[in-house]
């Protein structure tokens, strides 16, 4: 009933002759998050009377939200004007045509952390502006250890040397089931050495670096035996739950869970961890998973324009440092984080998260991203169950998905074989 009554609430936005331009935007208006976007809002309009900007609420769940926006922009609605997305919807909305290209605006993109900027470029073209940043990160126990392990090698001998006597139950802790939180923890093992999953038309995750990437995930869990088998059924909260209860010495995860072990009412752990970038190995570099939030602009709007002007007023450096004071949330211009300030408001120390964040990799940048992840969920898992050997595993997930890509004629060539 919900997804009905907002479609045809879009579909039927009446244009406004008179008086101001009204400009729409669904967006959650839940908690802090919500009452620092009205304040920002009405800042905005006071500053700007000749545009009402018109909030809409929609569900906080992202497969129901992206539901409705497809929706809404399937249908040519011009109603909603501004469209918060996902960092991986932005290509698919940019290929279907329902965004528009915001290159005419002159965004000032040099401003904002290079791999949010990345990640939200279709066809040589600017798509939206990232809001606030996402990114994966290593939670390690000081009271374990002296400092973060940089490698993987120091981080499997620093979680064994944990377990000993009294230590933690585990080693280290991710997210191992089968959904997009694998592909976010495998991105990070791939880029550490050295891998991609997606160049160009290509898929090339049939590589040397890849299997070494695979191989480590699963040796971390059968050979080196650190990571628990049970986290190949495990989400973000599981895994949460686990270092939060002191069952762990290392945890992958975002930084959502920081807050909430700071908690000593609830957890076991606090005032007793940190972060730190997810290891590197020979031959890659620390990555970081990024996620987070983009706000773009409806093709079909009447009034792109004021649109441009409530996005480019909300990723002003003013509006990014409230958010990050009241809600937490990570800027993604990287000059926001000189502000001394800034500490006050973020539960992590703003220097760590600037260094994390440029340590950023965005997911394969595509309008298919979501069907070449599900072949890929699929095959890393066989791997990591070991119903399937890692090499195996990589070469049938590159040849499913540049068949995919060929199929929807974003491919060059068939799959390349691993050399």
């Amino acid at each position: 009933m919900l997804a009905i009554s907002l479609l045809l609430s879009a579909c039927g936005k009446a244009s406004n002759t008179d008086g101001p331009i009204v400009v729409t935007f669904p967006i959650s208006a839940l908690g802090a998050e919500g009452q620092v976007l009205v304040r920002q809002l009405s800042r905005f309009m006071a500053a700007n009377p000749g545009i009402k900007v018109v909030q809409r609420v929609t569900p906080d769940a992202a497969d129901q939200k992206h539901q409705l926006y497809v929706q809404w922009l399937n249908a040519g609605a011009s109603d909603p004007d501004i469209l918060q997305l996902d960092v991986i919807w932005t290509p698919e909305f940019a290929a279907a045509g329902w965004i528009l290209p915001l290159d005419r605006f002159r965004p000032d993109t040099a401003a904002f952390f290079e791999s949010t900027i990345a990640a939200n470029r279709w066809a040589d073209s600017l798509y939206a502006i990232p809001w606030f940043a996402d990114v994966g990160m290593l939670y390690w126990r000081t009271d374990l250890m002296r400092a973060a392990p940089a490698t993987f090698d120091e981080l499997v001998k620093e979680a064994r040397r944990s377990r000993v006597g009294d230590g933690p139950q585990y080693g280290l802790v991710w997210q191992g089931a089968r959904y997009e939180g694998l592909i976010t923890t495998f991105v990070e093992y791939l880029g550490a050495y050295g891998g991609r999953i997606l160049d160009g038309g290509r898929i090339v995750v049939n590589s040397p670096n890849a299997l070494r990437a695979l191989t480590a995930m699963r040796d971390q869990i059968y050979r080196d035996a650190i990571v628990p088998r049970s986290v190949l059924t495990w989400q973000e909260e599981q895994t949460r739950f686990a270092f939060q209860n002191g069952q762990a010495a290392f945890m992958r995860n975002w930084p959502y869970a920081f807050p909430l072990m700071q908690d000593s009412t609830q957890s076991r752990v606090a005032g007793k961890f940190a972060v730190a970038p997810m290891p590197a190995a020979p031959g890659g570099m620390h990555t970081a998973a990024v996620g987070g939030a983009q706000l773009a602009i409806n093709r079909q709007t009447e009034h792109p324009d004021a649109a441009w002007a409530v996005i480019d007023f909300l990723t002003q450096p003013e509006q990014m440092r409230e958010r990050a004071r009241v809600v937490g949330q990570f800027p993604t211009r990287s000059a926001v984080y000189d502000d001394p300030e800034l500490a006050s408001g973020l539960a992590i120390q703003p220097t760590m998260i600037r260094r994390i964040i440029e340590y950023g990799v965005p997911r394969p940048v595509s309008p298919i991203y979501t069907q070449l992840s599900e072949i890929l969920q699929i095959h890393l898992h066989r791997a990591l169950t070991r119903q399937t050997e890692p090499a195996a595993a990589l070469a049938s997930a590159q040849t499913e998905m540049q068949r995919l890509l060929n199929r929807a004629g974003l491919g060059i060539g068939e799959p390349v074989a691993r050399r």
